[in-house]
This record gives C-alpha cells, structure tokens and sequence, in this order.
C-alpha cells in the first residue's frame, strides 16, 4: 500500500489586486469600526487571513513524503525550473509553477491508496481542490470522503483530538509533547509564509515545508503504534 503524508503552504494576494467588490466584502467588518486605530488593525488581520482562502491565495509549496520510502520531496513555485536536495536530510526539491505543482500532487494522489495529513480535512484538502478548480485542473481523487473512515485520509489532528471530542493544539505543540523536533521556529512559521515569500525567500518556505511533512510523519509513528486501534 502507497501512503504518502504532504502539506502545503500558502502566501495571500496583496488586497488591492482583488475587485472593488470582493474588498468591501473582506473588511467590511473592519469597515465598521469608527475608531481609526482599530479600523485599521481589523483590517490589517483581514489581509493576513487571505492566506487561508483559495480564491485569496495561491500554492507556494507542496510537500510529500513517501512512507515506504521514507524518502521527503517538495514542490516549490519557482520561475526557473531547479532541482536540488538538502543536506544531511534527504529531501529533494523541485521549483516549478503553481499549476504544475498542483498537477503534479494529484497525478501522485491517483497512484496512492492513503494520505496522511495534519489538518488536512479542514485546510490542505479543500484548497487544493477549489484553488485546483479556479486554475481548471481536475482532482484525481475525492480525499474527503466519509469523516470517520481512514482508509483513504487520516487527518491526524481528527485523530489526536478524537474527531473534536477533545482539545485541539498545532502541530508545533504536539511535536514538543511527544519529543518530535517542531518544525516552527523563531523565523518561520505557517504565519510568517507571506512575509517570506514578499522577500522573494522562496527557498526558505520549501525547506520549512519540508520540516512539516518529516514531523507529520514522525507524529504518524507515534499514533500507529499506540493509538491507531483504539
């Protein structure tokens, strides 16, 4: 059986790119605020929340890591065509568009049995199927199927908070109580990706996003040994 666990990242458009239309929806809440002061922070959170949305933002990495091979790759956008492999990790990374990185993933997806995500279901999944649609590419695959069925997709966030049943933390926070080296630093982070990829630090959200995808993998050891029966 293929399992391959990925993530992705994202970076927001600039808000002014975006129609009249679609700006005033976004910050009308910040729209309303009478004091200027606020006014301007609601809408400075509205434009770091465009990261979040497919119709705001676009793919900026990929990253997958195959089980059996325990081997990490990451698709990265990239205007020239580059390939290249980190140091002491194993991790090969490929630079190319933002469609042939999503091209690609779904060709991998449609000779896999399972997927392995951390928020896959409620973030990763769903963007990529709608931002795959806006750029009229074809999902190979459903990957969300029935919530409680982990044949095709375990979401290890459904699993380590028993499906909401329990408090949910990120995957910073699991990584550091089950001893797993956290992806997250001081520099970067899933909420730092815009700002890296505004400084043209391309490189540095492939590499990061490597990072997750080894931990996700690691936090998956963990859950299969001693929780994935229960």
């Amino acid at each position: 059986m293929r399992q391959i666990v990925f993530d992705i990242e994202t970076s927001g458009v600039d808000i002014e790119t975006l129609s009249e239309s679609q700006q005033e929806y976004l910050l009308r809440e910040a729209n309303k605020e009478k004091d200027e002061g606020l006014r301007k922070e609601k809408a400075e959170e509205a434009e770091r929340w465009l990261s979040l949305y497919p119709f705001t933002a676009k793919v900026v990495a990929i990253g997958m890591y195959d089980v059996a091979k325990e081997k990490p790759y990451v698709y990265y956008e990239s205007e020239e065509k580059k390939e290249w492999t980190s140091e002491g990790k194993n991790a090969t990374y490929k630079g190319m568009s933002e469609e042939e990185m999503i091209e690609s993933f779904w060709r991998v997806i449609a000779a896999t049995d399972q997927v392995i995500t951390f928020n896959g279901r409620s973030f990763d999944i769903p963007f990529l199927m709608l931002r795959s649609a806006v750029l009229k590419i074809k999902p190979t695959k459903n990957l969300l199927g029935y919530r409680y069925d982990t044949k095709v997709h375990i979401d290890l966030l459904e699993q380590l908070s028993f499906y909401g049943g329990f408090r949910r933390f990120n995957l910073d926070f699991y990584c550091h109580a089950f001893g797993i080296k956290s992806p997250k630093s001081k520099e970067v982070s899933g909420m730092e990706v815009r700002n890296l990829y505004n400084a043209g630090r391309i490189e540095d959200i492939a590499v990061y996003c490597g990072e997750d995808i080894i931990a996700t993998y690691k936090l998956y050891k963990i859950w299969k040994e001693y929780l994935s029966d229960f």
